[in-house]
């Protein structure tokens, strides 16, 4: 084997001991029947309530590249449960998630959790512990008995919508030519320090001539 320069002889072992890293999956439709028994003894163990878990608060996604989607957050704010006239303690016993470390920012989103709270009291049917006393909060007995178990996301959340607005272009606009207006703009703002000097330069020129002639 001949070689050019001064260089490494090249001796790569692309096959070295590659069965340790071959993964199979010939398990799959034995994961996926077991997958679903698991689903369904989960909804078993917590039927009546929602399978999918408690009610999740509407979030934002962090960073600008994100932040206009929204997402489910781990729970909700103590500001959002008592605006919605929900105890902080009370909450998790009805099916609420809450967060501690959870606080508003802004004005839009605690109304927006408010509101989804308040729908959710609307929609809640809470079983009475003892079916002989019930509470003044539970719910009646012809509720408890249609009430049926929900399989999916409680009150799930969908993106907002953007609405965009459009009109007719005026002969005006259509005159004008967007790139000049561009170009002037932006040497305008270039050329503003030199504006002023030369404002300045002539503001004092004409000073200079308007003064009386010294004796």
């Amino acid at each position: 084997m001949t070689r050019m320069g001064n260089h490494v002889i090249p001796n790569a072992h692309f096959k070295k001991h590659w069965q340790r890293y071959v993964k199979t999956w010939f398990d799959q439709p034995a994961r996926k029947k077991k997958r679903r028994m698991n689903r369904l003894k989960k909804a078993a163990k917590l039927a009546p309530r929602p399978a999918k878990g408690p009610l999740r608060p509407i979030v934002h996604c962090p960073t600008r590249k994100y932040n206009m989607k929204v997402r489910a957050g781990k729970g909700f704010s103590f500001e959002e449960l008592r605006a919605a006239g929900i105890p902080p303690r009370v909450a998790p016993t009805i099916g609420i998630s809450v967060d501690h470390r959870r606080h508003n920012k802004s004005y839009e989103s605690l109304q927006t959790n408010v509101q989804r709270l308040k729908e959710y009291k609307t929609r809640l049917i809470l079983f009475p512990r003892k079916g002989k006393k019930p509470r003044k909060e539970d719910s009646d007995l012809e509720a408890c008995k249609l009430a049926k178990q929900l399989k999916g996301p409680v009150l799930p959340i969908r993106q907002p919508r953007k609405v965009f607005e459009f009109r007719a272009i005026t002969d005006e606009e259509r005159k004008e030519s967007v790139f000049e207006a561009l170009r002037k703009a932006k040497a305008d703002s270039r050329l503003v320090g030199v504006r002023e000097k030369r404002a300045k330069q002539k503001a004092e020129e004409e000073r200079q001539q308007k003064k009386p002639p010294t004796k």
